[in-house]
């Protein structure tokens, strides 16, 4: 029985007697993106099957051939930032707070997690697929947090996973919103494995096949045995890498020795690279403040625990939706579509250290998600 047409969910038999589940976001037309009503209903389905002994696995995936998840649904934020300014924003701010609960509840959920990651991963989208405990790329995926073109920043996680990427990949794809595919996702410890889209169904017969244990950890190996082979069979359809081969040089352009000198020299990069050059012409044309967030907000996060991590997003997440900047980002690429923002500050040197102080103050008495447990 689903909870919503927006989202499937189906219980299915397996071998063992015990069952998988699947959830499918199930929204084609806006590329599947989050809403309030989605979120929810997947938490509520993740309570029940987390408890239930019969559950062995679970197998998240996106309708359609376009994309996993494309993010959150952004203009209703939009909506709710505008009508309230200066906050609080009661919708955006639900939003975040339970999108942070659905994300953290899929990273403890203990049980595998399968999350099928074709086509467009992106914002909120990543957020779930990064809570994956066996992630799936395939020869479409194109992941991204490219929050940057929208006044706002990597949240979902991403001050957590950006911070454990390869030298200082994850604070260059933050700044500039740069796409990335398969064999990428791979290198950045985002996926376990690259598997080719045509063979989903016969992974999902395989795991259906399967002799699940009632051992946790037995099941977690299980899977890994079952999509070991299904990924050694697709190695032919890997995508040319972009990230790797970059690597030194973003090392050299994000080890300036402050944040404004960081952002100036992305801006400048001049390179053969194709790939290079358009991050660097998304982060010229992004929110300069947003970018300097997403370095604050990187380093702040360094070294915190998980749940301590959601807890810092949802403070700024709502502070960012409380000022004018993340309205004015949505308008311009989304709303009229002009793709003339009309950023705040013109450089990263222009942005006011008192600006940046007064997103990482706490707007509540008390933390929506304090009670975030393991």
């Amino acid at each position: 029985m689903n909870d919503t047409q927006e989202v499937l969910f189906e219980e299915r038999s397996t071998a063992s007697g015990q069952k998988l589940g699947l959830i499918t976001l199930n929204v084609e037309k806006t590329l599947n993106a989050l809403n309030l009503t989605m979120v929810e209903a997947i938490l509520a389905r993740l309570a029940d099957w987390r408890e239930r002994s019969d559950i062995a696995c679970l197998f998240i995936a996106g309708a359609g051939e376009k994309a996993f998840c494309a993010g959150g649904d952004v203009q209703a934020l939009y909506r709710s930032s505008v009508d309230n300014p200066g906050g609080p924003c009661e919708y955006a701010e639900r939003f975040f707070e339970q999108e942070y609960r659905l994300d953290y509840a899929l990273h403890q959920f203990g049980k595998p997690v399968v999350v099928w990651g074709h086509g467009i991963v992106m914002g909120g989208g990543l957020g779930i697929f990064a809570a994956g405990s066996y992630r799936v790329v395939t020869e479409k995926s194109r992941l991204a947090m490219p929050e940057i073109t929208i006044g706002l920043y990597p949240d979902v996680g991403g001050s957590y996973f950006l911070n454990r990427m390869p030298g200082q990949c994850g604070r260059f794809l933050a700044l500039t919103g740069a796409a990335f595919n398969g064999r990428d996702a791979v290198y950045l410890g985002m996926a376990e494995g690259f598997i080719e889209h045509a063979r989903r169904d016969a992974v999902l017969a395989a795991l259906s096949e399967e002799l699940w244990s009632s051992s946790v950890a037995d099941n977690h190996e299980r899977l890994h045995n079952v999509m070991a082979g299904f990924a050694a069979a697709s190695t032919t359809a890997l995508p040319a890498a972009n990230v790797e081969p970059a690597v030194e040089q973003i090392n050299r352009l994000c080890s300036a020795d402050s944040d404004v000198a960081l952002i100036n020299a992305i801006v400048a990069l001049q390179s053969d690279s194709p790939w290079l050059q358009k991050a660097a012409a998304t982060l010229a044309a992004g929110s300069m403040i947003s970018a300097r967030l997403i370095l604050e907000q990187l380093r702040r996060s360094e070294g915190l625990s998980l749940k301590a991590v959601f807890q810092s997003e949802l403070m700024l997440s709502t502070q960012v939706v409380r000022h004018r900047e993340f309205a004015e980002g949505v308008r311009a690429l989304l709303i009229d579509k002009d793709r003339k923002p009309q950023w705040q500050c013109a450089s990263a040197e222009a942005v006011p250290q008192s600006l940046i102080d007064q997103h990482f103050q706490a707007p509540w008495a008390e933390h929506p998600l304090a009670d975030l447990s393991a």
